[in-house]
């Protein structure tokens, strides 16, 4: 029977992780893209509505 290869299991593990990491950054910078677009729209389409979030407003939950 052969010997495992311990050093090819590790590089995959390593390769798999930095694959993960590489994705999140992606989904991270996408989700950032995506904010940077928003927040102007945001003022135009706010009318007072409660639980904005919005500091000092009116009729939120206190955070």
């Amino acid at each position: 029977m052969a010997t495992p290869n311990y050093g090819y299991e590790k590089r995959q593990r390593e390769l798999a992780k930095k694959q993960k990491k590489e994705e999140k950054a992606r989904q991270k910078a996408a989700r950032k893209t995506d904010e940077g677009a928003h927040p102007g729209d945001e003022p135009q389409n706010d009318s007072g509505a409660a639980g904005t979030g919005a500091p000092g407003g009116e009729g939120g939950s206190a955070d």
